[in-house]
């Protein structure tokens, strides 16, 4: 879990980056999740875009990606999620949390 302080520094390294994956009219599917995952792995902190076509609202995607890839939520904005996941390998750790 992690803290509000840490929660605002997230929010801060978010707002520089660019979304990376978006979820259309499938919803969050199988593939989705995969590809979510792997950009965890490799970059830590993942901006997502829910699109207008998505059967399912950004908050209830949050719950579900953050149940299922075990990922911190950061932040909803509108269509606009953001998650963080410490990544697993020592070299892939990019982020440094303040205390």
């Amino acid at each position: 879990m992690i803290t509000t302080k840490q929660r605002a520094y997230l929010r801060a390294l978010a707002n520089e980056k660019e979304p990376t994956t978006q979820i259309g009219k499938g919803g969050l599917g199988e593939n989705g999740l995969k590809t979510v995952d792997a950009a965890l792995e490799a970059h830590e902190l993942v901006k997502l875009t829910v699109l207008e076509t998505c059967p399912e609202p950004a908050k209830e995607i949050m719950t579900r990606l953050c149940e299922a890839l075990g990922c911190e939520p950061v932040q909803v904005i509108g269509r606009r999620l953001v998650v963080y996941r410490r990544a697993s390998k020592p070299e892939n750790r990019k982020i440094i949390l303040p205390r």
